[in-house]
């Protein structure tokens, strides 16, 4: 009998699954997916029992407290640096912490916000410092002047933001005192003006913020000097040397109003406009 020789070629299943093996995409699946598909089977089966799951869950808690509560971790204090008396009650305030605590319980980001978001505050940063010191640095806004609004008196910074109110202007005397809506908003120019006055500084009683867009400069005994929307400082510099040349804040002026450029003014106070005309009619008297 004739022995039938075997065909040498693999079947079509072989041939295929030959084929998928030299497929990199597959090899790699088949050693690193399916071992993890099969944990991940597994895993998935062992907390599908809700005992389990809690005794997981109260372990982890247990191991992860054990680790926050460890003494390296704990903070016990807080210091504040660069604030005053009044702005350091500010940040406990806001910031109340019970003592001692976890520094993994600690929000520093959102405590700083929370601090920044004070009137008093320009800026902050917190950190926790080696023996358990919440250490948080201030940066304090530096009033550089008084407003005068229709609810009282406020502190400002340079950039015309509220520092903190003020019972009495002579709380504060070195700051100079702006009025008048919009007046904030033009800190700059108004600290220019005030450096300006030199000779008649000592008389200057403040700054008033006129239709929000032009200064008064207001002096002792009522006199006013009315600066023009543009080119105030330089007005001001014009009346102060005049004022050294003939002295003329020094006369019975009570208005100097420079808002005309080419036409400026000088308005008496009322007995000198009263002697000026009395003055002029008995001179229109004498004449006829």
């Amino acid at each position: 009998m004739q022995q039938v020789k075997r065909d040498p070629a693999p079947s079509r299943w072989g041939y295929r699954y030959q084929r998928l093996m030299l497929t990199p995409t597959f090899r790699v699946l088949l050693r690193k997916g399916l071992p993890i598909l099969v944990m991940a089977a597994g895993v998935g089966l062992y907390f599908m029992d809700e005992g389990r799951r809690a005794k997981t869950s109260e372990a982890v808690a247990d191991i992860r407290a054990s680790i926050e509560e460890r003494p390296e971790f704990m903070v016990s204090a807080m210091a504040i640096d660069g604030a005053g008396p009044m702005t350091s009650g500010d940040v406990r305030t806001v910031v109340p912490v019970d003592f001692p605590i976890s520094s993994f319980d600690l929000d520093l980001e959102e405590m700083r916000l929370t601090i920044e978001a004070l009137n008093a505050v320009e800026g902050a940063a917190l950190r926790v410092r080696p023996g358990g010191i919440l250490q948080v640095d201030i940066a304090e806004r530096v009033p550089v002047a008084i407003w005068r609004t229709r609810d009282g008196l406020r502190m400002i910074d340079g950039s015309g933001v509220f520092v903190g109110p003020i019972d009495a202007r002579s709380h504060r005397a070195d700051l100079p005192l702006i009025a008048g809506d919009g007046a904030q908003d033009h800190i700059d120019e108004a600290l220019e003006l005030f450096a300006a006055t030199g000779p008649i500084s000592t008389r200057v009683r403040g700054l008033v913020r006129m239709g929000e867009r032009r200064w008064d400069v207001v002096l002792d005994r009522e006199q006013r000097l009315l600066l023009p929307t543009h080119g105030a400082l330089e007005a001001l510099e014009r009346v102060i040397v005049l004022h050294e040349a003939q002295e003329l804040l020094d006369r019975d002026v009570a208005v100097v109003d420079l808002r005309h450029k080419d036409r400026p003014t000088i308005r008496l106070n009322t007995q000198a406009a009263e002697a000026l005309r009395t003055i002029k009619q008995t001179e229109f008297g004498d004449g006829n």
